[in-house]
């Protein structure tokens, strides 16, 4: 079977754009076999350390991008 990360995946800290908490997105991925997951918040990084240091633990890679929309 081919290996999936998704790369697109907001969290609690996406504000009312995310509900996971990023324990449940870590245990959820290692469920799946997943390697690695991407967190792409908008506009925030609040979850970024806790996100690295979880991931770390669990012994997945973590991916962390920020997502910003600007207007000009």
């Amino acid at each position: 079977m081919a290996k999936f990360t998704h790369l697109h995946l907001h969290s609690e800290y996406s504000l009312l754009d995310g509900l996971p908490k990023i324990e449940a997105i870590l245990d959820k991925a290692k469920e799946l076999n997943q390697e690695a997951v991407a967190l792409t918040d908008h506009g925030v990084l609040y979850g970024a350390v806790e996100f690295y240091k979880k991931a770390k633990e669990k012994g997945n890679k973590a991916n962390y991008r920020l997502r910003s929309l600007f207007s000009l």
